[in-house]
C-alpha cells in the first residue's frame, strides 16, 4: 500500500521507493535532514530531497524516472553546428559553489527556488566530501552555465543546470555524458522527465526497472582520477 512516511531523526532509515504515492508522482517521505550520510543513503536507494523554502523536507522517488544510459544523448546537427562556433571552454570542479549558486535564481516566471540556502550547504558539504560534483561552461573569464550532480557508484545522478547564454547549460550536459561515457559510468540519473531532458535524450523508465540498474551499478568503480579538476573538451 502506497503511504507517506515520517522521518524523525538521522537513525530513521528510509521506506522502499515502492511505497512512494502517486499523487503527488514519487513523494515518499517527509521531515529528517540534510546530513552528508543521509543525502548519500538517499541516492544510494534511488530516492533525492525536493522542496520549497520555508517547507519540511520531503523525499523522492518518482515513476517513471528520466534517464540517461550510454550512447542515448542526442546531439541535434544546428547544436552541434553552433557549438563548434563557440570559443568556450568546460571545466570540472572548478568554481562548484557558484556553479550551484547559478542553479539556484529563480527561472523566468517562478518566484523562487528549489535549491534554498540549506541545500546549498549540504552539497557543498558533498562535493569537499569528494562526493558531488560540477560541470562549468565558461565565455573568457565568465561563467554562463554549468550543471551539478553526484556520484554514487557507477551512476551519476544529476541534480540541476543553468544557463546565462544559450545552449551553454546542453554544452554542459554533453561535457557530463561524454565524461561519464569515457570514465565507465553506465547510468546518468535525471529525476524527472520534462521537455527539455527529453530534447536531449532522455528516457522514461519505469521506477522498478531504474532501481534494478541503481542496484546494478551503485556499488561499482569508475576509472581513478574521474573528478580531478581538468578541462575537457567536447566531441562534436
Amino acid at each position: 500500500m502506497n503511504s507517506l512516511s515520517f522521518i524523525n531523526n538521522t537513525l530513521d532509515p528510509f521506506p522502499s521507493p515502492e511505497l512512494a504515492l502517486k499523487d503527488p508522482n514519487g513523494l515518499l517521505a517527509i521531515g529528517g535532514d540534510l546530513h552528508p550520510q543521509r543525502l548519500l543513503n538517499a541516492y544510494y536507494e534511488g530516492i533525492f530531497p525536493w522542496f520549497n523554502q520555508h517547507d519540511p523536507i520531503l523525499w523522492w522517488s518518482p515513476d517513471p524516472r528520466a534517464i540517461f544510459t550510454p550512447g542515448s544523448v542526442n546531439i541535434a546537427r544546428s547544436l552541434r553546428k553552433y557549438l563548434k562556433k563557440q570559443p568556450w571552454r568546460i571545466t570540472i570542479n572548478h568554481a562548484f559553489a557558484d556553479v550551484v549558486a547559478g542553479c539556484a535564481m529563480p527561472r523566468a516566471g517562478q518566484d523562487g527556488t528549489w535549491i534554498t540556502s540549506e541545500i546549498r550547504l549540504a552539497y557543498q558539504e558533498l562535493h569537499r566530501l569528494g562526493r558531488a560534483h560540477s560541470f562549468e561552461v565558461w565565455q573568457d573569464e565568465r561563467l554562463i552555465g554549468g550543471l551539478y550532480g553526484l556520484d554514487v557508484g557507477q551512476v551519476f545522478c544529476g541534480e540541476s543546470m543553468f544557463h546565462r547564454e544559450t545552449n551553454a547549460s546542453k554544452a554542459a550536459f554533453i561535457a557530463l555524458h561524454q565524461h561519464a561515457l569515457a570514465k565507465g559510468y553506465k547510468l546518468i540519473d535525471a529525476q524527472v522527465m520534462n521537455p527539455y531532458l527529453l530534447s536531449l535524450g532522455a528516457k522514461a523508465m519505469e521506477r522498478k526497472q531504474f532501481l534494478a540498474l541503481l542496484h546494478r551499478y551503485r556499488d561499482g568503480d569508475a576509472l581513478p582520477g574521474s573528478w580531478s579538476a581538468s578541462e575537457v573538451h567536447l566531441e562534436l
